[in-house]
């Protein structure tokens, strides 16, 4: 307590940090106030019943903050980079050059590869503004349908999602925390209220149990997320020793964390985004004039409205690209490769190729059980209302991992910033 309340004083105290987390604060609020100016023309009920019926487009508010509800001016949110850093992220696979860079270069290779996700980011946000408006208006939502407004809308929907990203990395650089992540943040803590006020006027006393188990899983959930995200198995790792005239280097025994969630929440992104583009294509393919196209469309729209069926995709998507994430961010030849040119070796392994194989070993096995607890997660809305009954208010298991994800995050952050005060 002694030590919280004097991180907490410094904090208060001192002027740079102060006026970085005020910085964050007010970078929130605009986006918060961006939120709710909504593109003109359109039908709200419409809208609800839509966003209603559609699981996946319910989703789309986690990213845009609530953005997409109300078909706000960044109601995209920061979903066109999500898209591009995803799309950059496989290129890894095909272009050598891009892996090098990621990998292999440090951070000016990051930040370069950072830099080219922004730029793809920009024609992914047009595209995505205009599919998602054709989508509206075939379904009646959007009424100004003339060349002129569609072309405005795209317009201003495409630019608030690059402000959103601005906004983003403005946050990075001069607050604390990193900038994406606090902005899909803030849209779901944003709609706690929201909830929170839905399940007051439909609550049903005969429903007390299911309320109290409903409570206690929320705690049991969250306690398991910090303990999955935090959870690492630790590698022995010893430095050889060396002399050099009279001193006598090396010989230094530490360990190596490999995380059992190596992933993070990426694998649930990467599983969202396979699973929209179908049914959004489905869904407006449904609406055309040829019998056969609608009429097939129209069972893929019906597939992914059945709960067994969209649950089943999402849990084996998450854990396929819980392994397929891994192997991008984790590169055990490299690291095998690097702990050979420092002298340092793993105790009982052979270094080089027996190293990076033996760490290859350790992280599939590892992440098994990361790979089963993000699809347990990610389906866990679907699981919570089948059990309890209770459509109102649900945990969402990709709302909860990155809101903890964030906090911790962000925690680090900040400590790390006392810390540096402190000497």
């Amino acid at each position: 307590m002694d030590t919280f309340l004097h991180k907490l004083k410094i904090v208060l105290t001192d002027e740079v940090l102060r006026m970085r987390i005020l910085f964050v604060l007010a970078a929130l609020v605009v986006f918060r106030l961006l939120a709710t100016i909504p593109i003109p023309g359109i039908d709200a009920p419409a809208l609800e019943r839509f966003l209603s019926n559609n699981q996946l487009f319910g989703l789309l508010n986690i990213f845009s903050g609530g953005g997409f509800s109300n078909l706000s001016i960044v109601m995209l949110g920061v979903g066109p980079y999500i898209t591009a850093s995803i799309v950059m992220q496989l290129m890894t696979v095909l272009v050598p050059k891009l892996k090098e860079m990621y990998q292999e270069e440090g951070d000016s290779g990051r930040m370069r590869f950072a830099q080219y996700s922004r730029f793809l980011a920009i024609p992914f946000a047009f595209m995505q503004a205009a599919a998602f408006l054709f989508l509206l208006r075939q379904n009646g939502i959007v009424t100004h349908v003339d060349l002129f407004s569609i072309i405005v809308n795209v317009s201003v929907i495409a630019a608030g999602s690059m402000l959103l990203m601005w906004i983003g990395e403005l946050i990075t650089e001069f607050g604390v925390g990193n900038g994406v992540s606090l902005i899909i943040f803030s849209g779901i803590v944003a709609r706690i209220p929201n909830n929170l006020s839905q399940l007051f006027f439909s609550f049903d006393l005969s429903l007390l149990p299911a309320y109290l188990a409903f409570a206690a899983a929320a705690v049991v959930i969250t306690a398991g997320v910090v303990f999955i995200t935090e959870a690492e198995r630790p590698i022995p790792v010893t430095y050889a020793r060396r002399v050099r005239g009279s001193k006598v280097l090396g010989g230094v025994s530490t360990y190596l964390p490999l995380r059992v969630n190596q992933a993070g929440v990426m694998p649930i992104i990467f599983a969202l985004s396979i699973l929209l583009i179908p049914q959004m294509v489905a869904t407006f393919l449904a609406k055309v004039q040829i019998a056969w196209l609608a009429a097939g469309a129209q069972h893929v729209v019906n597939a992914f409205a059945n709960q067994w069926v969209y649950g089943s995709l999402y849990f084996f998507f998450v854990v396929v690209f819980t392994y397929f994430y891994t192997a991008i961010t984790f590169e055990p030849h490299q690291i095998a490769k690097n702990l050979q040119k420092n002298g340092a070796f793993v105790p009982g392994v052979r270094p080089g190729a027996t190293t990076a194989e033996y760490l290859g070993n350790i992280i599939t096995r590892i992440t098994l059980f990361g790979a089963l607890f993000l699809g347990v997660l990610a389906v866990l809305p679907i699981i919570l209302q089948g059990v309890t009954g209770i459509t109102a208010i649900t945990i969402g298991g990709t709302a909860l991992l990155i809101a903890v994800s964030v906090v911790l995050d962000l925690v680090k952050k900040v400590d790390a910033q006392t810390s540096i005060r402190e000497y």
